[in-house]
């Protein structure tokens, strides 16, 4: 681990404790903050697979980097896991000050996927609003026929049996799918099956769609929605780079300040190794901060 790591419980829910790692560079003073998020179709993942160098690039450009775990799916519902998420801002703002010398004022939320989503989220669910939003292929429409009915990549795999896809999930609430492998197979299902918004909400998003509309970001743009930097590969298997170009037109709608990056030929996860293409995109997303976090 980085030597100026520190992990602290920010929250827990009966046996479960919902953490945090803050890494930050020596020196003192007040320091912008980047809230990570990662990502796993908000059924597996954890704070600690934040790309060492993408950190390190952070936290050389005088950020603070505060990388968050969240109560995953389906064993806890969307409701509270964008509780989860709120409550982990307010923990930054309030007790990040005296905890890590944070900047209250100057905080942006970075997510990968469905931290992404998360990101995008927090732009229009958290108190005082996040200066600044990164959303690497995340997606702001959960209910959209991509997520919500069978999808022909995933179907092209062997089909997952539903007894299986339901033996590597448990009852217990659980923050990091680390505890519990095998959990990909979950997600497989899901996809193929188009079961994702019902698993991972409680809810059907065909009978039930007034439900689903507080959590999706692309219906939750207003002018006073964070500066929002997208970035997606043309050639992502697992979320549409349509995703990403539906909210840049929304924002636009809106009149709120925001970039695309269409990244040619670029997957999901094209940013996980250090690259020209990666480096670069990154290079992006620290001029994008600086200029509103400075």
């Amino acid at each position: 681990m980085h030597p100026g790591n520190h992990t602290h419980t920010y929250k827990s829910v009966g046996e479960c404790e919902i953490r945090a790692d803050i890494y930050r560079g020596p020196g003192d003073g007040p320091r912008p903050v980047i809230v990570w998020v990662h990502g796993g179709a908000l059924i597996m993942g954890h704070r600690g697979s934040i790309p060492e160098w993408q950190r390190d690039l952070y936290l050389e450009a005088g950020y603070t980097v505060v990388s968050i775990d969240y109560r995953l799916a389906p064993e806890t519902k969307l409701p509270q896991i964008i509780e989860d998420l709120r409550d982990a801002w307010h923990w930054v703002r309030e007790d990040g000050p005296s905890l890590f010398q944070a900047d209250p004022r100057r905080i942006a939320v970075i997510g990968h996927s469905a931290g992404g989503y998360l990101a995008l989220m927090s732009g229009s669910s958290v108190e005082t609003r996040p200066r600044a939003l990164v959303s690497f292929y995340g997606y702001g429409d959960i209910v959209g026929a991509w997520y919500s009915e069978p999808d022909p990549y995933y179907c092209q795999q062997p089909m997952v049996p539903e007894e299986e896809a339901r033996s590597v999930v448990g009852r217990r609430p659980l923050s990091e799918a680390s505890q519990q492998p095998g959990r990909e197979r979950f997600y497989l299902y899901c996809r193929q099956q188009g079961r994702w918004p019902s698993e991972v909400a409680g809810r059907d998003p065909g009978s039930e769609p007034d439900f689903f509309r507080e959590f999706c970001p692309l219906q939750n743009i207003t002018a006073d929605y964070p500066p929002t930097l997208l970035l997606h590969g043309d050639r992502d298997t697992d979320v549409p780079n349509q995703q990403s170009a539906m909210m840049a037109d929304a924002l636009s709608r809106a009149g709120v300040q925001h970039d695309l990056i269409t990244i040619p030929g670029g997957d999901h996860g094209f940013d996980e190794e250090r690259g020209p293409v990666a480096a670069d995109a990154l290079a992006r997303v620290l001029g994008f901060l600086n200029a509103r976090l400075s």
